[in-house]
């Protein structure tokens, strides 16, 4: 499940659930591809309430990244729980992204 809300020209994407093979992955990608074709190119991936990521799930975070980056948007993470955050560290990826807990500081990271 996801919603995206506009907090000062950032596009927060609240994530809910799990991001698995399959509906989690495809909703994810989509609201990215989204965001991209209508110029919203700062993303801040709210993970305070997914329950689960699988190497799919982590599979399309870092995919989402590059295809921002290789666009001239930024994805950041805010919130992520500690499941999340052991996964991205265990993976080595937890350097690859700029990661925040509070959604204020993340939001100012963009400018």
């Amino acid at each position: 499940m996801a919603s995206s809300r506009q907090v000062d020209g950032v596009t927060v994407l609240d994530l809910s659930g799990r991001i698995v093979l399959g509906e989690g992955c495809e909703v994810l990608q989509e609201a990215l591809a989204d965001f991209v074709r209508q110029r919203r190119t700062k993303i801040l991936l709210n993970l305070a309430a997914v329950s689960y990521v699988d190497s799919s799930g982590l599979g399309t975070i870092v995919s989402g990244y590059t295809y921002l980056r290789d666009r001239q948007g930024h994805l950041k993470l805010l919130n992520l729980p500690k499941k999340v955050r052991d996964l991205l560290q265990i993976a080595k990826l937890l350097t690859l992204f700029e990661v925040f807990d509070d959604e204020n500081t993340a939001v100012q990271s963009f400018r």
